[in-house]
């Protein structure tokens, strides 16, 4: 099997939302698409261990945020690698409450869609929740969506573990990684710092040595500290 063929399949990224009571939970998507005209619905799929799931299911209601192609790193951490269930995840996001009372992230976001629970269906790890259009903003018709080939070429970020297109790391590829020289890799989100190559966004030259990065560097993919690296060549 080529995994590589995998990343051929066209995705977006975005930010699927729901509540239940005084409870709120998001997490990075990158299955999302319309089903029907009209009416207008829309499915989003979940990984059955995501919080977001456990009130999507209480609450019935669900939210999709349009991510922008320029989506800070932070934010993609936020919702991509951390929990809602240790984590408040909207404390420090910017979104607005649905006329069902779904929180609906508006920070990095080009447009949202709100939706009503009309159908799921179970295949496996995730379940795909179909939704009826309840209402939805355009918020920039100017910015480009956050593709999630881009996201991985251009921001060489990779998929959270609970995302339908994680694929494990063959052992070829962590032999071929474990030959390169001094790179290190973000224990979080599994992003690797390569000194030849710097980072770009961060505003790091090539040829940059992981130590002489500054204190206050972080991942740029999930926003992990430099404590949270580890040498893997």
């Amino acid at each position: 099997m080529n995994t590589e063929a995998f990343f051929k399949i066209t995705y977006g990224l975005f930010i699927v939302s729901s509540g239940s009571g005084n409870k709120k939970a998001g997490y990075v998507a990158n299955t999302a698409f319309q089903v029907t005209a009209d009416p207008p619905q829309i499915a989003v799929a979940c990984n059955k261990d995501n919080y977001t799931a456990q009130l999507m299911n209480e609450s019935k209601v669900f939210s999709i945020s349009v991510l922008k192609q320029e989506t800070s790193s932070e934010l993609i951490g936020l919702f991509g690698y951390k929990s809602g269930k240790d984590t408040d995840k909207f404390k420090s996001t910017k979104y607005i409450t649905g006329r069902t009372g779904v929180p609906i992230v508006t920070s990095d976001t080009i447009a949202w869609f709100e939706c009503k629970l009309v159908n799921q269906f179970d295949v496996g790890t995730h379940i795909i929740y179909v939704g009826a259009l309840v209402d939805n903003d355009l918020l920039s018709a100017d910015e480009q969506p956050l593709t999630y080939d881009y996201y991985r070429n251009v921001k060489k970020g990779k998929a959270p573990k609970n995302a339908p297109t994680y694929i494990k790391e063959t052992m070829e590829k962590k032999e071929m990684s474990k030959a390169a020289e001094m790179k290190y890799q973000c224990i979080v989100c599994d992003y690797i710092y390569d000194p030849a190559i710097g980072d770009a966004d961060g505003g790091i030259d090539p040829g940059t040595a992981f130590e002489d990065l500054p204190d206050d560097w972080v991942c740029p993919v999930c926003g992990a500290e430099k404590s949270d690296f580890e040498v893997i060549g």
